[in-house]
């Protein structure tokens, strides 16, 4: 990576700005829909809560849902935790759901205290599908829509083990968390390194593979794995902490593009920007961008409003025809897809370019 966006901190603070003002207007707010019902014309009640509005990407995701609530004439709730890993508030939106008899909720869940949480919703009869990733517990929801994380990892992971050529792979690793165990945050971690062909032992642990060896091209060696939160500034906490264990890095593997540009602000200031590959998750438009002017390498980009089309759809449909969504074939989710975003294709690894990306990102 040889040239940054200078437009793109500007933007990213500017969505994240908006986002935090949407989450003052949206967190635990109703929309009546006015005329859906199911039998009899009752009202259909669904909650939309979401680990985070800090992050554009479950904003979108909001916004997705509010469409497709007002067009069937649903009564949608949204709902977010302060932060991801906010896990109380999450579960006072799930109480609240019950209280209020609705139908479903959709949920990004921020933790195992959660799931405990939607286990309870269901036994109230409501419908649970989780969204953008699957629970640690499969029995908390009832279905989940969601991206192929590990095969996300792993399309980004096959794309910097191209790049790379041969060449040694001195990794940095920017993760969610470093205190909780959750889907998303494991299987884009271990896809990733499964992408490069490293061996990553137990596919549900970060951290338990071989700090140095051999991945598909050469010798690697992974520097660390630091907790972001997946926000700016935990990425770029992050990348000073990976930075100071090594000044070498050439790879940098961010769970999301937030994440991703903080880090990438820690590697600017201490001038280690020329030959990184930056390789995440997400395929906002703005992150789309920081591919087409070189801030990120590769990018894997996945479908928050769709998923949230599908649920808010998933829940009238059972409320009103009683028809319940099915798993993707040889899945136990939904996929909703994943397109590997790339200004600079490598042979044999499938991918789209950043105009291409344009025309369906989000954000």
């Amino acid at each position: 990576m040889n040239r940054t966006g200078k437009g793109l901190r500007r933007q990213l603070t500017m969505i994240g700005s908006m986002a935090m003002v949407a989450g003052l207007a949206l967190t635990g707010c109703s929309s009546d829909g006015g005329d859906g019902g199911g039998d009899g014309g009752e009202e259909i009640g669904v909650s939309l809560i979401a680990k985070t509005n800090i992050n554009p990407y479950f904003v979108k995701m909001q916004e997705g849902a509010q469409e497709v609530a007002d067009e069937l004439g649903v009564d949608l709730t949204l709902a977010a935790g302060k932060e991801d890993g906010d896990e109380d508030t999450q579960i006072q939106a799930i109480e609240n759901a019950i209280s209020r008899g609705d139908a479903g909720i959709l949920i990004t869940p921020n933790g195992p205290a959660v799931e405990d949480a939607l286990i309870k919703a269901r036994d109230a009869g409501l419908y649970v599908i989780a969204l953008d990733s699957p629970p640690t517990d499969a029995e908390s929801v009832d279905i989940t829509f969601a991206t192929d994380n590990f095969l996300a990892g792993q399309k980004i992971g096959q794309w910097t083990a191209a790049k790379l050529d041969g060449e040694k792979a001195t990794i940095a690793m920017v993760d969610l968390f470093d205190d909780k165990v959750v889907a998303v945050d494991y299987e884009r971690d271990q896809g990733f390194l499964d992408g490069m062909g490293i061996d990553i032992g137990d596919p549900e642990v970060v951290g338990d593979e071989d700090a140095t060896g051999e991945y598909s091209g050469g010798e690697y060696e992974i520097v660390g794995h630091e907790a972001s939160l997946g926000a700016e500034d935990g990425g770029r906490t992050a990348g000073e902490t990976l930075l100071a264990k090594n000044p070498d890095i050439n790879v940098l593997y961010a769970i999301n593009e937030p994440a991703a540009y903080g880090a990438v602000e820690a590697f600017k200031a201490a001038g280690k920007t020329d030959d990184l590959q930056v390789v995440t998750i997400d395929g906002g438009c703005v992150g789309v961008d920081a591919i087409a002017d070189g801030t990120f390498s590769a990018t894997s980009q996945q479908y928050p409003m769709k998923m949230a089309d599908m649920g808010v759809r998933a829940i009238y449909d059972l409320a009103t025809e009683g028809e319940t969504p099915e798993t993707s074939e040889g899945l136990d989710f939904f996929n909703t897809g994943v397109e590997l975003v790339t200004d600079e294709p490598m042979e044999g690894v499938e991918s789209i370019d950043s105009a291409a990306a344009s025309e369906i990102c989000w954000g």
